[in-house]
């Protein structure tokens, strides 16, 4: 993996060099052109080369040579503008990191034994979690069902996007939602270039709802981080973020719901 990470630095480290001009905040770049760049260096490309674009936006750093020509207070991020055409483009959240000082919140675990036996990876379990424990309702106060997960489509200047799970809402006034939700487990970490895709998914396919993306992550002893997103005029900012671990009943303490009842009584 390592090795492979390597090769991928190497590779977008040359492409971006290749395109950048003093004093861009955009850099527009083609699927093409990472094969040609692979082939200047002599470099063998991965049969998938989304894995290259993947690895960058949620599992490692992009280069410090990049990162480098970034103004102080930014950082690049790589967004999609269309079908196979990108550009390395400045953004003040590339990655979405859970608050470590935040409280958190015990919920009964209801996940059936036999899904928590055989879910096959992070991203799996995660998110029958989140289905099976009712946690988006939970963290939105809307009562909502899940649509359709893997949600593939294209999207105008964007190209194919894709979303972990889309689900749709009423609250008690009858106003209706759809909740793109993003997941990540294991070492990746959440981008905002999901979040962008989905406001813009949402605006494309759903128009008529109001659209509040979501993103999930697994923390450390099996803590759920959830956050919540919304547009101003400063772009896409967090609205809220809960944490939320899953227990056996039995570990539900008194002192656990007092404090609770008092959280509520305090937002009310």
């Amino acid at each position: 993996m390592a090795k492979q990470s390597n090769r991928y630095t190497k590779l977008v480290e040359a492409l971006f060099v290749s395109k950048y001009r003093q004093g861009d905040i955009d850099v527009f770049f083609e699927r093409e052109d990472l094969v040609r760049t692979a082939d200047e260096l002599g470099m063998a490309l991965p049969k998938n080369l989304g894995d290259i674009i993947y690895s960058f936006r949620y599992r490692v750093e992009l280069p410090d040579s990049i990162r480098s020509n970034a103004p102080e207070g930014l950082e690049w991020v790589i967004r999609p503008i269309g079908q196979a055409k990108y550009k390395f483009s400045l953004s003040q959240m590339p990655r979405i990191l859970p608050n470590a000082l935040m409280a958190e919140t015990k919920i009964p675990d209801a996940t059936p034994g036999i899904i928590a036996m055989y879910a096959l990876n992070d991203e799996q379990s995660l998110l029958a979690k989140l289905r099976y424990n009712r946690l988006i309702d939970i963290f939105t106060g809307v009562t909502c069902y899940s649509l359709q997960s893997h949600l593939r489509t294209t999207v105008p200047e964007m190209g194919q996007v894709e979303t972990d799970e889309m689900y749709v809402g009423v609250d008690k006034r009858g106003a209706q939602y759809v909740f793109p939700v993003q997941v990540k487990g294991g070492s990746d970490q959440l981008g905002i270039v999901q979040i962008e895709q989905d406001f813009a998914l949402c605006a494309t396919k759903f128009p008529k709802l109001i659209c509040r993306p979501i993103a999930a992550q697994f923390m450390d002893g099996n803590i759920i981080a959830l956050f919540a997103f919304e547009e101003s005029s400063n772009g896409i900012c967090i609205s809220e973020e809960k944490h939320y671990r899953l227990v056996l009943p039995e570990h539900l303490t008194d002192e656990d719901l007092s404090l609770y009842r008092v959280r509520g009584e305090n937002y009310a």
